[in-house]
């Protein structure tokens, strides 16, 4: 059954979609009225939905039973340094698929592109298109790309475990250090450009809580050893 995003204020009496949800419906999968789709609000909650009405930039729709919905367990952000090319475009919607709550774009010492104007809202967009295709109901946080040192300083009172991928010495296999923490219920996972972190990076870092991880002996792609992180903890900690 196809799915709509109905943001959270629009869950009115007699909902409609509007913008690119309606076009979507009306242009491209040519939806009539009467047939049914299933709308989320990107904060969790869900329904199915009957069609009522169909124009080209508007469609009404009368909601039905309200479906059970859980957030994934842990509750993961990923603080990640912008790689090259269309890898984060590839990052955002993978991390969709694993269940993410957050990510914080990074420029780092080693950050080969500067994010221009719009990047974010595009990774939003993707994101949504994600949570359409793969069945997520949460939409997640993409905030406003930030420099390492900024957003470093804003971690050292945040909860839950904090991890580094890391090349340094004295990395501990990720599997030893979640299984050392299996109540976790919140998890910020740091992932760095194609050169790494900087030594200074990686030792403000560990300063601020983060515990360095190795992935292995084989060096993982940025977006390789993003996925391998996102999917370990959820592996680990998935009871459904």
């Amino acid at each position: 059954m196809a799915r709509f995003y109905l943001p959270p204020d629009a869950w009115l009496a007699r909902p409609t979609l509007v913008g690119d949800e309606a076009r979507h419906l009306s242009q491209v999968l040519r939806i009539k009225p009467g047939e049914s789709i299933v709308v989320f609000d990107g904060q969790g909650r869900r329904a199915t939905a009957e069609v009522l009405q169909v124009t080209r930039d508007q469609v009404s729709i009368q909601l039905g039973e309200i479906l059970p919905s859980c957030a994934p367990r842990p509750v993961i952000t990923l603080a990640q340094a912008i790689p090259k090319g269309k890898n984060m475009d590839l990052i955002v919607q993978k991390s969709v698929e694993l269940g993410i709550a957050a990510i914080q774009p990074l420029v780092t010492r080693y950050t080969v592109v500067q994010p221009g104007d719009g990047k974010s809202e595009k990774w939003r967009r993707n994101a949504l298109e994600a949570c359409k295709q793969c069945g997520q109901d949460t939409l997640p946080n993409i905030a406003e790309p930030a420099t390492f040192e900024r957003w470093l300083a804003t971690q050292e009172t945040q909860p839950g475990l904090k991890l580094i991928a890391s090349l340094a010495p004295g990395a501990r296999p990720m599997r030893d250090l979640l299984r050392a923490h299996p109540e976790t219920t919140q998890a910020t996972v740091l992932i760095g450009p194609e050169g790494d972190f900087s030594a200074e990076e990686t030792a403000a870092a560990l300063a601020a809580g983060f515990l360095p991880i190795t992935l292995g002996n084989i060096v993982l792609r940025v977006e390789t050893a993003t996925l391998f992180c996102l999917s370990a903890l959820r592996y680990e900690f998935d009871a459904g």
